[in-house]
């Protein structure tokens, strides 16, 4: 299986929210932190705000924190919400795609049990057992215990 490129920035970011779930990271700090593109992590913050994972605020002391407490958010829950709309292959597409076998193929029914299981195994992870280190520079807030 594979995520796109879109899911592996939107894990990494909140990998880092979680290594301090009570600071706001801007998309900024984890651009220049992960070497990525700031239009295209504000692209993924996004959606994750839509998905009910982070809230957002602007301003000086603005950022993106995250919405809930990262032991109940799933990782099998954010790759679902970052790879809506991806199919694993051409015939998951909404649209059925341009597949030539659809009818005889016995293929699709073992790349759909292989999907479940692969995001039934994520599920059983939450973003606080992936969660970074802290930061080197980022001090933990007093009485949080980060």
């Amino acid at each position: 299986m594979r995520l796109t490129s879109f899911t592996d920035y939107g894990l990494r970011m909140l990998m880092r929210i979680a290594s301090a779930p009570d600071r706001a990271f801007s998309t900024a700090e984890l651009a220049d932190e992960f070497g990525l593109s700031r239009h295209h992590l504000t692209k993924i913050i996004q959606r994750l705000g839509q998905g009910g994972i982070v809230t957002t605020r602007r301003g000086g002391r603005g950022g993106a924190t995250l919405a809930l407490d990262p032991q109940t958010i799933s990782v099998g829950a954010i790759v679902r919400l970052l790879e809506e709309g991806q199919p694993l292959v051409e015939c998951f597409a909404a649209t059925g795609g341009d597949c030539t076998l659809t009818g005889c193929c016995r293929l699709k029914s073992r790349l759909r049990s292989a999907e479940a299981a692969f995001l039934a195994d994520l599920d059983r992870s939450t973003l606080a057992d992936i969660a970074l280190p802290a930061a080197p520079g980022v001090r933990a807030m007093a009485g949080t215990g980060v």
